[in-house]
């Protein structure tokens, strides 16, 4: 039976990996302290950030009827946990610094050059797309829900399926509109060409539309809305390709099988 013995060399492979995990565990920290340092700022508002969430609803709500609690906890917990998802909303921009402080030293210069603006407009999509859910998607769906509510039934929604629904509304569009950075991303890592995908814009739609039905509550506004910002945003990662440096891909060239 042999025994492997330790070596120096055995030691210089593994230095790196417990620098990585070292560094790794930073940043998971610094992360996780900057949501808590945010959130415990925002608890003593809890109560009037899930008042402006529920803003949308209560506008189209009939006068005789109102938000309900089901659960005895409920009035506490989902003002509470509305305030935690708002921390982690705000601090997007510096979660996705440190995951770029942790990559970059394997970067190349160009690559860095590249993701300091990929992430500085992915944050501010992101954004985009929970703003256009608030503001242009909300009054329309709750509108429509509460006036094909049958006769005779009363329109009283519970505070935390409300925050439940209205938390994947504004993660749906949020990852929704992040759809040029995508198209851009694919286009550079030379999966696809602009053109190739110009080319395959109906199929493209079709699949955002399927998308859009995934991501949306099963009515055809929701998915609508969606999916519409969803191909504009596509035909804009399109445009801007043209104007950014990508690099040069065979896959539109038909080539002799025999070569």
């Amino acid at each position: 039976m042999k025994i492997h013995k330790t070596t120096d060399a055995d030691i210089d492979q593994e230095a790196p990996l417990i620098e990585h995990l070292i560094e790794l565990r930073t940043r998971l920290l610094r992360t996780l302290i900057a949501i808590a340092a945010v959130f415990f700022c925002l608890v003593p508002f809890s109560a009037d950030i899930y008042a402006l969430l529920a803003r949308p609803l209560l506008e189209q709500l009939p006068e005789t009827s109102s938000m309900i609690a089901t659960e005895v906890a409920s009035p506490f917990l989902t003002p509470f946990k509305m305030t935690l998802v708002l921390a982690i909303f705000i601090t997007i921009p510096y979660v996705l610094y440190q995951i770029w402080a942790f990559v970059a030293p394997g970067l190349y210069q160009q690559e860095k050059r590249l993701v300091v603006p990929l992430l500085a407009s992915s944050s501010v999509l992101f954004y985009l797309g929970a703003a256009f859910a608030y503001f242009a998607v909300f009054p329309i769906i709750f509108g429509f829900f509460t006036r094909i509510a049958p006769e005779g039934v009363a329109v009283m929604t519970d505070i935390n399926h409300y925050f439940n629904f209205t938390l994947k509304m504004f993660f749906a569009f949020g990852i929704a509109f992040e759809t040029p950075i995508a198209t851009l991303l694919t286009i550079r890592a030379g999966l696809v060409s602009a053109k190739k995908l110009a080319e395959l814009r109906p199929y493209i739609i079709v699949a955002l539309f399927v998308i859009a039905m995934l991501l949306t509550p099963p009515d055809v506004i929701s998915q609508s809305l969606l999916a519409i910002p969803m191909w504009l945003l596509f035909e804009l990662g399109l445009l801007l390709s043209k104007w950014l440096p990508m690099p040069d891909t065979n896959l539109d060239v038909e080539t002799d099988s025999n070569h």
